[in-house]
């Protein structure tokens, strides 16, 4: 667990610095994203694993001046980038592990997740921590700007049958983790699993 977290902060400790710049007409894609959640004014949603903070002024529009943003995040670096980038007038962000997050049972109305499976470290007890920190009946979202076979390309990769993030995959996953699939989309332009916490 300790070596994989390492892992997780030097390769975004090493890449926070130009993030933005990397991916820079992404933003659309996750103000979609944040819209297909569905949040009200009032409601309170976690960006897990938030990184530079790009999901947080779209969360901020969707709760309203009175609803609660928080980004949580394992890199300081990362976080660092967010404050810098100004994104830290959009939610509070904490430095923490989101396999023990710091916050109360069903405190939340929803969970934001970019790129976020890939970097679990055991995405089963995760995502079941994620779960434990949203009411029943909450959201999640599992999101990426670009679809599966989109983004192994970038990387020189094929998809394989052992992908998290393919349906036959995910959809067992999220069950044994509290969570029910409700939609399920994998484009070349956009990946979105939008799940509920079950009863």
């Amino acid at each position: 667990m300790a070596d994989h977290h390492t892992h997780v902060q030097d390769f975004f400790t090493a890449r926070a610095a130009d993030w933005d710049t990397r991916f820079p007409d992404d933003a659309p894609a996750y103000a979609a994203a944040v819209e297909a959640l569905g949040l009200h004014p009032g409601d309170a949603v976690l960006d897990a694993g938030c990184g530079t903070g790009r999901a947080l002024p779209a969360l901020r529009n969707a709760v309203g001046p009175h609803g609660t943003v928080l980004g949580a995040d394992l890199t300081p670096a990362m976080l660092q980038a967010a404050v810098r980038a100004g994104r830290n007038r959009s939610g509070r962000l904490l430095l923490a592990d989101v396999a023990r997050l710091p916050l109360r049972n069903a405190s939340l109305d929803a969970v934001f997740g970019a790129g976020l499976i890939s970097h679990l470290s055991q995405p089963g007890p995760d995502l079941a921590e994620l779960a434990r920190v949203v009411r029943p009946g909450g959201q999640l979202a599992l999101f990426h700007p670009i679809g599966r076979a989109a983004l192994a390309a970038r990387h020189g990769r094929r998809i394989t049958d052992d992908d998290l993030r393919a349906e036959p995959n995910l959809r067992p996953l999220l069950a044994r983790s509290g969570w029910r699939l409700e939609a399920y989309t994998d484009e070349d332009a956009r990946f979105l699993a939008l799940a509920v916490r079950a009863d």
